[in-house]
């Protein structure tokens, strides 16, 4: 039996030097080098003061700023811990008065539209973490946007247009706009 532990034992060893120290050391090591910006969270800003992230969304409230697609995240909008979807489905109350308020807000934000709203802003996505929007739902905030920031609406769309991401390799995906590389360059043009 003795003949037998001992090698269980230094395989035990053996292998978790290798699967715990040594093969997480080398892909870290290898994300720096080949991926540094994806590895270290795809921040944006500068690195003594990120901004957020590219990957995460963010709530903007303020009518100068694009908003983002509503999180379901608790305890607080887009929190990165506890990614998920509110799990309600379309004939749950609670869903219900959620979509009308959103769309409560956004009327009231800008009461010259009777166009109707893009599902992406009225509902959350299943992470509750979706940085980006569709075009149209960008479109939709030029006026507010540009109202608030007192720059012609043309302007706000060519900034839009720039910011539109196309799909991933031509075919995955949808056309979509990251709601905080937008609102940054905004910022930029804007002081």
């Amino acid at each position: 039996m003795t003949k037998q532990i001992k090698p269980a034992i230094l395989m035990l060893l053996f292998f978790t030097v290798l699967t715990g120290i040594a093969y997480p050391l080398a892909v870290t090591f290898s994300a720096q080098i080949v991926f540094p910006s994806q590895a270290n969270g795809s921040l944006l800003g500068g690195k003594e003061q990120p901004l957020g992230s590219e990957l995460i969304g963010q709530a903007f409230t303020r009518p100068e700023y694009f908003w983002g697609r509503p999180s379901a995240t608790s305890p607080a909008a887009y929190n990165g811990g506890a990614s998920g979807g509110s799990n309600q489905g379309p004939t749950n109350p609670a869903l219900i008065d959620a979509v009308q308020m959103r769309i409560k807000a956004l009327r009231d934000a800008d009461p010259s539209h009777s166009e109707a709203l893009p599902v992406d802003l009225v509902t959350a996505s299943a992470s509750g973490l979706d940085p980006h929007i569709s075009p149209a739902a960008a479109a939709y905030q030029i006026s507010r946007v540009a109202l608030a920031r007192q720059m012609s609406p043309d302007s706000v769309r060519e900034l839009v247009d720039r910011y539109t991401e196309t799909r991933q390799w031509g075919v995955l995906g949808e056309p979509r706009v990251n709601v905080l590389k937008l609102n940054l360059a905004l910022d930029q043009r804007y002081e």
